[in-house]
């Protein structure tokens, strides 16, 4: 199965063992982990190239032990067109960057000027707040669904109204009727010479009105 997150792990750091005891007895110390996870706003369409330059700075700076995972969760859809599927990737948070990191003066500095950054979001602009676990667990389901089951490009409701742009009821409009995921198709009625016509339909031969 493809991993379906765009993520960067920083060489170097390595999550700490599991707690346990000395051949002695004692309880041995284990390190607790400051990094959190914050949202970096980047210009849309750089974000796999942020997230590269990132890996890349921290490298350079030496502060791999500072930071964790760098992602750009996506999510795989699939369209059919002229009987042809076609899988490609949507990107979750266009113009967005997760990074996991301890927030210091330095790593803020480091990620606020990376090229292409344009600032943290949430909290104040020097003080970010970090985004809660629940959410960012929450992501990553929604990132393991797409890689498990691919979404449609464009999803369509039943009694939503659609415009033919394809075939011979071409620039017809008509209301959808039953959704076929599996079969990515559409049963669309259109009002031929007065009367309610149902048409199968492939998604890519119709459009949203």
């Amino acid at each position: 199965m493809s991993e379906n997150v765009q993520q960067d792990n920083v060489p170097g750091d390595v999550p700490a063992q599991d707690a346990g005891t000395s051949p002695a007895g004692a309880p041995v110390s284990v390190p607790v982990s400051n990094k959190r996870w914050y949202v970096v706003h980047v210009y849309s369409g750089m974000e796999k190239s942020v997230m590269r330059g990132l890996t890349e700075r921290i490298t350079r700076a030496g502060m791999e032990g500072q930071f964790g995972q760098i992602l750009v969760p996506t999510e795989e859809v699939v369209e059919v067109k002229n009987g042809s599927k076609s899988v490609s990737e949507r990107r979750f948070f266009p113009g967005y960057v997760l990074v996991e990191m301890e927030m210091t003066d330095e790593t803020w500095h480091l990620v606020k000027n990376t090229p292409k950054v344009t600032g943290f979001i949430g909290g104040k602009s020097n003080k970010p707040t970090p985004i809660p676990a629940r959410e960012i667990d929450k992501i990553m389901q929604q990132v393991q669904e797409g890689v498990e089951k691919p979404r449609p490009k464009v999803l369509y409701e039943v009694g939503e109204q659609v415009r033919i742009k394809e075939g011979p009821f071409t620039d017809f409009n008509g209301n959808v009727e039953e959704v076929n995921y599996e079969k990515s198709k559409v049963r669309v009625t259109v009002t031929i010479f007065g009367r309610a016509t149902p048409v199968e339909l492939e998604f890519g031969q119709v459009e949203k009105v």
